[in-house]
């Protein structure tokens, strides 16, 4: 992404960002799709959702006198827990109106980032993988390794049960399955599912997510 992309006014289609102006506002589409991309750059071949690229242009858009909302589109398999954390606190933190939607997946610290939007949706046919947080094929041989980890799982269920209505105990509980993977512990929800346990408000796609911020946008110009 240029330094061009970043500009809230710019039609960038290619990143999967693009502002959508109609009669009822301006919301931008921001995707968050395939790797969740930290401090190391991922595989040529691997789609990316750049950290470092996002942020700037979120402040950018909270700052946009042009942009009225912006809508989330997810469809990920996770990636750099410090990253993806890091945009869900960007989002979770903006003036704007937010809503996200889960369109394909939303693994892994793409839980965080379907949460962190003022609405969340889910179509019935996306699924979220919900794992503790873990290495690479590290062994890990010291205490201070595995209280960083906890420490960060810490910080992740704090964030996600503040931002959703799913309970800290009920969280905690999918994340421990030892039946629901076959090579590993953890959860995996469809649509309905996650709404039923609190993790995303409603069961929609992009129109359900307009109205919802078409609804903001209005509540927040009648309040004034």
């Amino acid at each position: 992404m240029d330094n061009d992309a970043a500009t809230p006014e710019k039609n960038n289609t290619e990143d999967g960002l693009t502002p959508a102006v109609g009669k009822d506002g301006a919301f931008y589409c921001l995707s968050i799709c395939g790797l969740i991309e930290g401090h190391y750059t991922a595989e040529q071949n691997q789609k990316s959702t750049k950290y470092d690229q996002v942020i700037p242009l979120l402040v950018a858009l909270n700052q946009s006198e042009k942009v009225d909302g912006i809508l989330v589109l997810l469809n990920t398999l996770g990636g750099d827990v410090e990253a993806g954390l890091a945009i869900a606190e960007v989002i979770a933190s903006l003036e704007k109106p937010t809503v996200s939607v889960v369109l394909g997946g939303g693994h892994s610290i793409g839980v965080p980032l379907a949460v962190c939007a003022r609405r969340s949706f889910i179509v019935p046919s996306a699924t979220m993988t919900i794992h503790p947080v873990r290495t690479t094929g590290m062994v890990l041989g010291v205490p201070q390794a595995f209280d960083y980890l906890n420490k960060m799982q810490d910080r992740i269920i704090r964030f996600i049960t503040a931002h959703s209505s799913v309970s800290e105990e009920n969280f905690r509980t999918m994340l421990s399955r030892t039946d629901a993977l076959a090579n590993d512990i953890g959860t995996i929800l469809n649509g309905w599912e996650a709404v039923e346990c609190g993790l995303i408000d409603e069961i929609g796609g992009i129109a359900e997510a307009l109205s919802a911020l078409r609804k903001m946008k209005n509540d927040a110009a009648n309040e004034k």
